[in-house]
């Protein structure tokens, strides 16, 4: 019986190991395909030369495709609704694109953020996968931290503070950085068993690390 016992524990350990590769590995394949569905989009958005307002109603669109995505999540519907939320926010990215590749350097510092973006997600992703600690603790800190950073991000619009701008960003960066150590734990750890919902919060750390470390390289290089 007690051997019964411990070959039922080590099955059910098993499964779930299988079941949590599973996730993580539908995450990263959907995870790649949204980033380059994404970069379509923007390279599109750039190309036709996409408003500023447009991309501000995309933004807005993409802000209710996410709540379509999370409805969604559970059925194969959900595929569908995730490319199109991507899709949507990639292509808002085009005029702000547009704005810093026509700067002095700018392609550089476009390239650079890029760069950076890649360098800490695959760093703090692998650290995670690799030491296969529990960040479930920075949760609770991380949203307070999200929720500080956006009422200042709306407060700056009409203060309009370049040193305030420069703050916001860098602590966006640093939360961003924080939340994909957080999110990746959670597949890890079995906190997130559905890969679309997962994927999403992954994508939503990246495009944000990317436009706010794009932001502070700006500032930094002294052409903000």
């Amino acid at each position: 019986m007690q051997d019964k016992g411990l070959y039922d524990i080590n099955t059910a350990g098993m499964e779930s190991i299988v079941s949590t590769n599973k996730v993580l590995r539908n995450t990263y394949m959907l995870l790649g395909m949204t980033l380059l569905f994404s970069a379509v989009t923007a390279g599109i958005s750039m190309a036709i030369g996409l408003p500023q307002g447009a991309a501000l109603i995309l933004t807005l669109v993409g802000f209710g495709l996410l709540f379509v995505v999370n409805r969604m999540a559970d059925s194969s519907k959900g595929i569908i609704a995730i490319f199109a939320f991507t899709g949507v926010m990639g292509a808002s990215l085009g005029p702000m694109l547009n704005y810093y590749l026509a700067m002095p350097g700018g392609p550089a510092l476009v390239m650079q953020a890029l760069g950076g973006t890649a360098l800490v997600f695959f760093g703090l992703s692998a650290y995670a996968l690799t030491t296969r600690k529990d960040f479930s603790f920075m949760g609770g800190f991380l949203m307070v931290g999200l929720l500080l950073a956006v009422v200042a991000m709306i407060a700056n619009i009409f203060m309009g503070i370049p040193a305030l701008s420069l703050t916001i960003s860098a602590v966006v960066v640093m939360i961003m950085s924080g939340l994909i150590l957080f999110d990746t734990s959670r597949i890890i750890h079995g906190g997130e068993t559905n890969y679309i919902r997962a994927t999403v919060s992954l994508y939503l750390n990246i495009y944000n690390l990317f436009i706010h470390l794009l932001s502070l390289l700006t500032a930094l290089g002294g052409d903000d």
